[in-house]
């Protein structure tokens, strides 16, 4: 009777020994956003819902807009492990990611999300760039894709370069550093800071991707749009916390990386579909669409870039990062796109 029970005992510690080992290999992860859900975070949202399929739920990436950390602090709760994934703009704080600021330079020629994504990718995998992140003890995962930046604004639209001079525009990065060469006083303002400093009149116009305009409401303010700035967009990487990372099971890991691409094909086309809206806008308020004459914008493109490149080649120097080289990567590769 004794024997039986314990080879009952036995057996039933057998069947039990899956589920046990299945709890111990359960995985949750945060993610530190901001904002709503959006065109910008498409591909966060995406990765979350491959990740926890593929592990069949034992791998769960909890999405959070805001609660965890502000937009400009996001690094260093990557740094401290307050959560294991987050994104961030460069811009935003360029003398923490003084790098991965060249992909934010004025006129890169890079004219589409895919080409976005290469550059980007290929930035990414430089060791000066992977030093840079360790500081943060961050790993890049994968680039946010953005199309040119455009401005909207209220009052008289430009007609001339002129028009810049003394204009308070929500413009970072190169973006914000072109702008100001032609007298504008670039503020570096939050997406969620955005709308209220528009509404208030703190600022005259606003430079945002398309989908940006529609998600935080500079749209419904705006009296004019330009349509052939282009002068460039803004990089937001999403990253992970390298011991989290290490600490993965093999197979959490290669389901999170394996989800990557697929991620970035459904934001691409989700982006596609944002990007339909907003000529269907442009559309309908043709009259208040703003093409810049060709002489502004040739000159923008001629003159202000090399200023801008110069001057952040120097930074970069200074701040001993090997910045010819990368500005040379980024420029070899988009006119490889």
């Amino acid at each position: 009777m004794v024997c039986r029970f314990l080879s009952l005992l036995a057996g039933a510690a057998a069947l039990l020994l899956p589920l046990d080992t299945a709890r111990a290999q359960e995985t949750t992860w945060d993610v530190s956003l901001w904002g709503k859900p959006r065109a910008f975070t498409y591909h966060v949202e995406e990765l979350a819902a491959r990740v926890e399929r593929a592990t069949r739920g034992a791998f769960k990436i909890t999405v959070h807009y805001g609660g965890l950390s502000k937009p400009r602090q996001n690094l260093e709760g990557i740094a401290q492990g307050q959560f294991e994934m987050a994104q961030f703009c460069a811009g935003y704080h360029p003398e923490k990611n003084q790098a991965i600021t060249v992909l934010e330079l004025p006129f890169l020629g890079i004219e589409s999300l895919e080409q976005e994504v290469s550059v980007s990718r290929t930035v990414y995998a430089h060791p000066a760039v992977q030093q840079e992140m360790a500081k943060w003890n961050a790993v890049l995962l994968m680039p946010t894709p953005l199309p040119q930046y455009n401005l909207v604004g209220r009052g008289a639209p430009p007609q001339d370069a002129s028009w810049f001079r003394g204009k308070k525009i929500r413009a970072t990065g190169g973006i914000g550093r072109i702008l100001a060469r032609f007298g504008a006083e670039p503020v570096s303002l939050t997406a969620v800071e955005t709308r209220a400093a528009f509404a208030s009149g703190e600022i005259d116009a606003v430079a945002f991707a398309p989908h940006a305009h529609f998600s935080f409401d500079t749209i419904s303010l705006a009296e004019w749009w330009t349509a052939n700035l282009n002068p460039g967009t803004v990089n937001c990487p999403v990253v992970v916390n390298a011991d989290a990372l290490a600490a993965l099971p093999r197979e959490h890991r290669e389901a999170l990386l394996a989800a990557v691409d697929p991620s970035l094909e459904a934001y691409i086309q989700n982006y596609a579909d944002i990007q339909g809206k907003w000529n269907v806008v442009l559309e309908v308020f043709e009259k208040a669409v703003v093409e810049l004459p060709t002489t502004v914008v040739d000159t923008l493109r001629r003159d202000a870039p090399v200023i801008v490149r110069n001057d952040w080649i120097a930074q970069a120097r200074e701040a001993g990062l090997p910045a010819l080289a990368l500005v040379n990567l980024v420029r070899t590769q988009g006119a490889a796109q």
